[in-house]
């Protein structure tokens, strides 16, 4: 039985929301040194400038910013380097496959405590245009207001 239950997420990508449209998720598991874990059970990561590649049929994770533990000694971890992701072969394969297309990349979306192990959340995802990106602000901004509306009749009625 694990010590820690439920999910505590350390990092969201929100930017990857607005840059991307995400067809596809997926949790990994990653392979982290002892310094790493704990530096994330600190809640300090980023995943703004992360990627993920696939290469000889192994999931790497790239350029995941997770600090170096203060209480940590010589044996501390660099704060950039390169990560490797636990998938399943067949997840990989199918992932490999979306980004060869064309136009596909992998974003990391997520990293979170899920059970008490690391898990990082990635998405098979496409690059928005600009007016993409200006329309589905719109759009948010709409159903905003909508609701606004619609909260102020009901207080009005009340």
């Amino acid at each position: 039985m694990p010590k820690e239950k439920g999910q505590k997420v350390v990092a969201r990508n929100k930017k990857a929301y607005h840059d991307y449209t995400i067809e596809d998720t997926y949790e990994a598991g990653m392979v982290l040194h002892g310094t790493e874990v704990k530096a994330l059970r600190e809640g300090r990561a980023s995943l703004i400038d992360g990627y993920a590649y696939v290469d000889r049929g192994e999931m790497w994770i790239d350029n995941v910013y997770i600090p170096e533990y203060f209480q940590g000694t010589w044996n501390n971890h660099t704060p950039r380097r390169k990560r490797k992701l636990l998938l399943h072969k067949e997840q990989i394969r199918k992932i490999a496959a979306k980004t060869r297309e064309g136009g596909y990349t992998i974003v990391p979306l997520q990293l979170y405590f899920s059970d008490g192990r690391a898990k990082l959340e990635i998405g098979v995802a496409k690059g928005k245009r600009e007016y993409d990106k200006r329309q589905a602000l719109r759009e948010r901004q709409d159903k905003r207001e909508a609701d606004r509306a619609i909260a102020a009749r009901k207080y009005v009625g009340e």
